[in-house]
């Protein structure tokens, strides 16, 4: 067995618990001291809680004892991004005009049936203030930084599950998607993410960015996040927009390979503009899917760039969250949210409605396209990650600028995984995006299995991070 035990998949750990060759708190002894090291480096967390996770570590020690786990995570330690409601600890969405006096006595979703599951709640992961943008830093919680190299962003939102994960703060992270902010910190951290298909996993309370938004694992293997979605999908009557919970486990069927598989490669989706070695990169890791077997024909999907439609949808949504911060705290939040929202605020009803209808048009070429096409896979990203405590690359405005690949899909509301593809001669991870028709979160993990046996996924060198 490894001496690194924050190097362990959830899989792993769970085998060794079963076999009785490692206790829950053990690993939950490693992980925090890993938290201890790194945290004050990378500021992935905003609140651990370090006694609630051994009581719970000791209880899940005791049950695999008489061999009698909770759940399918019994014992694994799990962070929750600070979006969603965890109970007995403030969800202060980083942002400075929350009280954190709460109350706080409500579960999401994902939460209940992840606690339901055994899993051991470490503490929250960092956000950008509500959200907002793909890095995370905040007036609350300052800048998170990439395990790879601390000098540049991991992304976001989800940057804080991102960086602990890659960094072995945990093994799973519970993260959310409103227009990449999994696929985002996967791709820049070098870890699997999937946005699963729009109400798979129930979430309450909802998302002031409508029906954009998802909530997704974070992981370090695709084998693990066929787990904790199994887990994270189980039906939640306080989603009345979730989808009809179909008893799937997304573990059956994982190892079935790529084979006869119709995949069309987009390079730029017909209008990104991609960086060279990032392109280059994925190129040749579509060639993997080959090689396994599958039908690859290089194919757009054929719409123009949806930005302006997305944006209808989303700015709107910040203008109401805004709205809804009293007006004399509104002064203590992120600046670029507020202009967000005033810019949200300009957008009137009939263009909000028409921008619904290019939605509509949007989700029938995907739907049509996947006729065709089994899957469609692009670069995550268009760049590597790029420094910490930037919103946004040089020469790019706002974040929906620099993330072509990843909203669209926000707005079909299609699963669409990124796993990492290789590293640039700098070192810093670039991911593979892995879309797939409503409802085939299955088939998206299929193929995102196929590739990681053929390329297994690596994690940073972290000897240089600890002070």
């Amino acid at each position: 067995m490894t001496t690194d035990l924050c190097s362990l998949t959830a899989i792993q750990l769970l085998a060794l618990y079963r076999a009785k060759e490692l206790s829950p708190v053990e690993s939950a002894r490693a992980v925090l001291e890993r938290v201890g090291q790194l945290n004050p480096v990378l500021n992935a967390f905003c609140l651990v809680d370090a006694k609630s996770a051994l009581a719970s570590a000791r209880e899940s020690e005791a049950r695999w004892i008489r061999g009698a786990p909770l759940g399918p995570l019994d014992g694994v330690p799990v962070s929750v991004k600070d979006l969603i409601l965890t109970r007995g600890w403030p969800t202060l969405r980083g942002s400075k005009t929350i009280d954190p006096k709460g109350p706080w006595n409500d579960d999401a979703p994902a939460v209940a049936r992840l606690r339901e599951a055994g899993a051991v709640l470490l503490g929250k992961t960092t956000t950008p203030e509500f959200g907002w943008k793909g890095v995370t830093d905040s007036p609350l919680t300052g800048i998170t930084r990439n395990p790879w190299d601390p000098r540049k962003t991991p992304g976001g939102s989800s940057g804080g599950a991102a960086a602990a994960v890659a960094s072995g703060m945990g093994p799973l992270a519970v993260g959310t998607d409103g227009g990449g902010s999994i696929r985002i910190p996967c791709a820049f951290t070098g870890l699997f993410g999937i946005k699963p298909t729009f109400g798979r996993v129930p979430a309450w309370p909802p998302s002031p960015m409508g029906t954009v938004a998802h909530v997704g694992p974070i992981t370090k293997s695709v084998a693990d996040a066929a787990l904790m979605l199994t887990v994270m999908s189980q039906p939640d009557a306080r989603d009345w927009t979730a989808l009809p919970y179909d008893g799937r486990d997304y573990r059956e069927g994982l190892e079935d390979g790529v084979r006869d598989l119709r995949i069309a490669y987009s390079a730029d989706l017909g209008y990104a503009r991609v960086d060279r070695e990032v392109a280059d990169l994925v190129k040749k890791a579509v060639r993997t899917f080959e090689d396994l077997g599958a039908k690859v024909e290089e194919r757009d999907p054929g719409f123009s760039d949806p930005q302006e439609t997305f944006s209808r949808h989303w700015f709107p949504g910040a203008a109401y969250l805004v709205r809804g911060v009293p007006a004399n705290k509104r002064k203590l939040m992120d600046k670029g949210l507020c202009e967000v929202a005033r810019r949200g605020e300009r957008i009137t009803a009939l263009e909000h409605f028409e921008a619904a209808q290019k939605r509509n048009e949007l989700g029938l070429v995907m739907s049509r396209f996947h006729e065709r096409y089994d899957l469609l896979v692009t670069p995550t990203l268009p760049l590597a990650a790029f420094d910490a405590g930037k919103g946004a690359p040089k020469g790019a405005k706002g974040w929906v600028s620099w993330t072509p690949f990843t909203f669209p899909f926000n707005l079909t509301q299609q699963p669409a995984a990124s796993i990492p593809c290789g590293l640039t001669r700098a070192g810093l991870p670039v991911g593979l995006h892995i879309i797939g028709p409503k409802y085939a979160e299955a088939r998206v993990l299929r193929a995102a299995q196929a590739f990681e046996a053929a390329h297994p996924i690596a994690m940073p060198d972290l000897s240089k991070l600890a002070k």
